[in-house]
Order: C-alpha cells, then structure tokens, then sequence
C-alpha cells in the first residue's frame, strides 16, 4: 500500500513515510473550559497512567530494625517506599523546577459580534537560565498574551514567542528579563529502548501544575495526523514519534518525557483519542538544532538537506525491490524532483534512487529518519551521509541549509 505524500510545507524534507495504519489521536491540549483537542493518528490513544512495570524490593527507614518488606503493627504505612518510587520522586525532584507552566490568552468575536477571551494552559521546559522555553508549537498558537509561572510560584508577564519549527509542533518562547532559571538536563532520544522507564511531568487539565506520571517507552518511529479537533480540515503530519503508556492528559503538551536519570528525551505533544495508555512525545534530538540556533542568535531555523524519500520498511522494500530493508528511499512518487534543485543535497551530489542509510554515522531506521537526525544540526553545519548507490557505498559530505517556506 502506497502512502500519501505529506503536506507541501514538508516537501522540501523527508516527505513520505508510510504508517501502519491512521486513527484519531488528540493532543494533550487544554483551553481553560473550551478544551480543544488535538488530534493526531497511527493508534488510537487516549489518557491512561500504566506503571513502568519494575518490581522494586520494599525499603524501610534505615533506623527500623525490622526486616525488609515488614510493616510493624501501627506503623505508618506511607513511610514505607519501593526501590521504584525512590527513583520515579527522585526524576520529579531534579525535573520540576525546570517545568514551567504557560498561560495564553486570545480575543475571539463570537457569533453575535462581541469579544470573548479564550484562555489556554500548558507546560513549557527552561532550556536557558535566562528564559528560554522550549513547548508545542499547538500552545501557544493564535495566541494574543502569553504568561508563564515557575515551579515555585513566581510569575511571568513580560513573555515572548521567539519562534516557531515550520515542520514540527515545537515554539520557543522567552521570558523577558529572568536569570538563574533551572535549566533541564537534555538526554539523546536516539538511545531509547523499548520498555524503558520514563516519567512525564506536566500540567494537567490546565489546573494541577508538575502532575507526575510513570511509564514505559512503548515503541519509537511513529508517525501520526494531528489536527486541533475532530471537526477541522487542517492537520499537520509528525514523524519519529515516541510513543509511551505514562499518562499523558489535556494541558500536558509541551512538558517533558523524562528518563530515570531526569534526562529530558521527549516533548509530550499527543494521545490518541480512542485508546488507553498510547501518548506520543517528540523526541528531544529533534530539536536540539532549532535549540543551538536559538540559544545562539535568538531565532528559530531549521537545517534542511533537501530530498524527497520515502522511510524503508520490508514493505518498501519488497515494492521497489531494494537491498535494505531500512533507510530512505530518495525517491518522489509523482510529487516533484526527488531533489530539489540548489539544495545541500543538490549540491553534495545526492541522486534520484540513492538510499540514505546513515546521517554522521547513525544508522537511518530505529535511531530515527533523515529529518529527525538532521534536526540535531543547525544550518551551515557540515554532515556526512552515507549513501548506497548501485550496490556500492560513498560517503557525502553535506552543508547544511536554513529551510524557508
């Protein structure tokens, strides 16, 4: 089954993927009391907290004399804490005060002509000490006034969206005047495995700021169909997704999937709407070239190669009778050169028919597409592809471009 090419904003990157299958997936997205939803699609998901799954041995305070595992007659049962939960408070304690909670406000004229204000909520990460904060890109759109409060209570007024990614759903946003912000500890996506223990922390429904919630990494490489509710036309298409079974509820976009070492490897952005325990984060390496640019010169680029290809599956391969069973097919199906003329790609020499197999010595399939490697780098980085050719295999060395829509 051949999939259909995604939208034309994204033509200029790794255009086509092929999920298994579509369904209704709904961003954790929350407006004050007209929740909007944000759908997105690949397995139905829905909101559904479904522990990590690790038996950890009972620990008693180290001043009892009773045995492991042993509750004395009147004790105080809460006193007593698992290896898990040692290690589940100990990821909140580190992260929390790195996550922050976003207000936005929006003028809207309703039907009979007057004004009414909208008012949103979700959580951010502080990526700088001076106020940098990474969220959804879905947040804070078509937002008048955007507001933010610290873990510890102290507002924010003066806030500005710095920018937003033209291909993912990510926004940075700065708090004018702040200084000696926690800073989140920013782990590699790319090592994920599934089963691992992950942790997501955001702001539930809207209202319960740093809300907790444990879980395991369901699978990675996801691709889902995200649109701000059942009823609209428009739809935005995310790729490499990581999908994790940790409670991910309306007003949670934006805040961080978390290994147990407090590590920042995901942006929660979506549930499915139909299922429980299914939730999708963006993996953080997706966005660690946007973050050096903005860190850099206050501005959101993206690096772009500039190939249409289509991501490797044995179906794939089967289909066009290729060697491999992963890596991208550069490859346009109908929709426009395989390689847009003048790209970095053009440039470097990448032909129709190539096979991108590796991004700088990272295999291209399990540890993420070639937009999702890409998207490490920031634009006039140097890169090498490997590329199979022919049966043959070269090394290219590619400069990155800044993506313009």
């Amino acid at each position: 089954m051949k999939e259909e090419a995604t939208k034309k904003t994204e033509q200029a990157e790794i255009i086509k993927s092929k999920p298994l299958n579509e369904a209704r997936l709904t961003p954790p997205y929350n407006r004050g009391r007209r929740r909007g939803k944000y759908i997105v699609a690949t397995l139905l998901i829905v909101f559904l907290s479904f522990g990590a799954g690790i038996t950890g041995a009972w620990v008693i305070n180290q001043t009892s004399s009773q045995p492991t595992g042993v509750v004395r007659s009147g004790a105080d049962g809460n006193a007593i804490v698992t290896a898990e939960e040692q290690g589940i408070a100990g990821v909140a304690s580190k992260v929390s005060p790195s996550v922050v909670s976003i207000v936005t406000q929006s003028e809207r004229q309703s039907y009979y002509g007057s004004s009414q204000t909208q008012q949103g909520a979700g959580p951010g990460i502080i990526v700088s000490a001076d106020g940098y904060v990474l969220t959804n890109k879905h947040v804070v759109d078509g937002s008048d006034t955007v507001s933010i409060v610290t873990s510890d209570g102290t507002p924010y007024e003066n806030v500005r969206v710095v920018g937003t990614d033209p291909l993912n759903d990510v926004a940075f946003l700065k708090i004018n005047g702040a200084t000696n912000l926690k800073v989140a500890d920013l782990g590699d996506s790319s090592s994920l495995r599934i089963g691992q223990s992950v942790v997501a922390i955001g702001n539930a429904l809207g209202q319960y700021q740093n809300t907790v919630t444990s879980g395991i990494v369901s699978g990675t490489g996801r691709s889902v169909t995200a649109s701000t509710s059942e009823s609209d036309n428009r739809s935005e298409t995310l790729t490499d997704l990581v999908q994790t079974d940790a409670a991910i509820n309306p007003g949670n976009s934006g805040g961080p999937l978390v290994n147990l070492a407090g590590q920042v490897i995901g942006i929660n952005t979506a549930i499915a709407s139909e299922a429980n325990g299914v939730g999708f984060s963006i993996p953080i390496n997706a966005v660690k070239g946007l973050l050096k640019g903005v860190l850099a010169n206050g501005k959101v680029t993206r690096a772009y190669v500039g190939v249409n290809y289509i991501t490797i599956t044995p179906d794939v391969a089967q289909e066009f009778k290729l060697s491999v069973k992963k890596g991208a097919y550069v490859h346009s199906s109908g929709n426009g050169s395989p390689v847009v003329s003048g790209s970095p790609a053009d440039k470097a020499g990448i032909k129709d028919g190539d096979i991108i197999t590796k991004v700088n010595d990272i295999e291209v399939g399990d540890k993420g597409s070639v937009a999702s490697l890409i998207a490490e780098y920031a634009p006039n980085d140097t890169v090498k592809l490997t590329v199979l050719r022919d049966g043959k295999t070269e090394t290219l060395d590619i400069t990155l471009a800044a993506y313009t829509q």
